[in-house]
């Protein structure tokens, strides 16, 4: 991670080291907080955030979930990340903001806290893979993710990631790039922080909300992009099987973009590169963010 000079951090901007918080801070404790995670990209015609106002909604239902809540808008948040990325000079980035409640109980229970705000933009390259047409390898985990009755997936809270970072660390072990999840009844569910789809005969297939996942922006991006194409698209509950017998296989997300799987378990799907689907799918995401050439109203323009 490239550090820039500036945070948003307690209201105010301040210096990238300078953003500190206790350490019996109630998120350091108990995991606390949720986050977003924003690409602004370098597009042909300027420097955009990419739907900064789906995430920033997104943001703020992820904290009214835990009962959290800051006094700015979406919109007044996305105004903050512009005037963030001009001070870091920042053409193409990766925005982090992040809700979190800080220091004054030693107890699990945090109604007595307020919630603290702060937003981080620095750059950041690709995710997953260099090689943007080459399948990585992927490994089905034997961590699963929680039950809806457990912990809510449908919020972007940190203490979710700890459930991620088993999944991640097991792959790495055994030489896999990165883990896909099954849900708590053995359908499949997500990356440890992606969203994922398969192609089977033409048609396009992703888990429906209730596999306990994230219900990614770039997912949705990437439904509205293929039913523009004429490519169908279903979301149903999809059984860890079908991963094996896939024409193509990729993950979505802000970080991992669109990242072909080359196989899954060892099983090659297709040739092991990215698909004709796909492919067609990523290379007119790709024209919105790098080209700007966006039908959707998606890009945010930073003047």
């Amino acid at each position: 991670m490239q550090e820039a000079k500036y945070i948003y951090f307690g209201g105010k901007f301040v210096g990238w080291n300078d953003a500190k918080i206790h350490i019996l801070s109630h998120v350091v404790q108990y995991g606390s907080g949720v986050f977003e995670g924003i690409r602004c990209y370098k597009t042909k015609k300027g420097p955009a955030i990419f739907r900064g106002l789906d995430h920033y909604r997104r943001f703020k239902d992820s904290m009214k979930i835990y009962r959290m809540s800051v006094k700015e808008s979406p919109e007044e948040l996305e105004a903050i990340t512009k005037k963030l990325l001009k001070m870091n000079e920042l053409e193409e980035a990766y925005i982090r903001p992040v809700a979190y409640r800080g220091y004054g109980t030693i107890k699990p229970n945090p109604l007595s806290l307020g919630t603290d705000l702060a937003i981080a933009a620095f750059y950041f390259g690709k995710f997953l893979s260099e090689d943007a047409d080459k399948g990585i390898e992927v490994m089905v985990s034997s961590w699963r993710r929680p039950a809806p009755d457990t912990v809510p997936m449908l919020a972007k809270a940190d203490g979710n990631y700890l459930n991620s970072q088993l999944a991640s660390m097991e792959a790495g072990k055994f030489g896999f790039t990165e883990a896909i999840m099954l849900d708590v009844n053995g359908f499949v569910s997500e990356g440890p922080g992606e969203n994922i789809f398969l192609v089977k005969d033409g048609v396009l297939y992703t888990p429906p909300i209730g596999a306990s996942l994230l219900k990614g922006i770039t997912r949705d991006s990437i439904k509205k992009i293929a039913e523009k194409l004429g490519i169908p698209v279903k979301e149903e509950f999809i059984p860890r099987e079908m991963l094996y017998v896939a024409d193509e296989v990729f993950f979505a997300g802000t970080a991992a973009e669109v990242t072909p799987i080359g196989s899954v378990d060892k099983v090659q799907i297709g040739d092991g590169n990215i698909g004709p689907i796909s492919r067609k799918i990523r290379d007119a995401f790709f024209k919105i963010v790098q080209d700007g050439e966006d039908t959707f109203g998606w890009l945010d323009f930073v003047k």
